[in-house]
């Protein structure tokens, strides 16, 4: 979702605090799933591509084995495909592993209605039949729209209709922060 114009209104995490996130949610996911046998981390595309590499990294300090990432493109599962491009730009799915069996934790950076989470659980699906699919998201803000919520959260965020929150990861964007934003007017 792109939007023009926003207004900064409030930086809620700092480099040090996405890495604090980070670390707690590893243990989390270390701890609910007994080890790392069987699990997996995917990314959703785009930031929570980023995100799912620096938590495999983080259990891999914590834990000295490695856990596989893959990487989602959620793009042709939207139930909004259709307002959002005439030709919409789909990546690839980069899922070198198969998923039968595994404990996948699906990764994000920002949990608003659960649509997007949809869409990535049904181009999961497809992929294969894991055991079981767990959610992981930097930020929850709220306003869910579908009966989905994370089992890992970084922060917990009450917004408004009037507010985004954008999530800049320095693989992507060159800085590590979360901000609210403002839409004007």
């Amino acid at each position: 979702m792109m939007f023009h114009n926003l207004v900064p209104k409030a930086q809620i995490m700092d480099k040090e605090a996405i890495r604090r996130a980070i670390t707690r949610i590893a243990h989390e996911i270390i701890e609910r799933n007994k080890g790392t046998a069987d699990l997996v981390l995917v990314g959703i595309r785009r930031r929570g591509v980023p995100l799912s590499r620096r938590l495999a990294e983080r259990i891999r300090e914590i834990e000295g084995r490695e856990v596989p990432v893959g990487i989602l493109d959620i793009t042709l599962y939207r139930d909004d495909l259709s307002t959002l491009a005439t030709q919409p730009v789909v990546h690839s799915t980069e899922v070198p592993f198969p998923i039968d069996g595994k404990k996948v934790v699906l990764v994000d950076d920002v949990i608003f209605t659960g649509r997007t989470v949809r869409a990535a659980l049904d181009a999961l699906v497809d992929l294969g039949r894991p055991r079981l699919i767990q959610l992981a998201v930097l930020v929850d803000r709220g306003h869910r729209e579908l009966p989905i919520r994370p089992d890992y959260v970084g922060k917990n965020v009450p917004t408004s209709s009037r507010e985004v929150v954008a999530v800049n990861l320095t693989e992507i964007d060159g800085q590590d922060m979360v901000q609210i934003m403002e839409i004007p007017g």
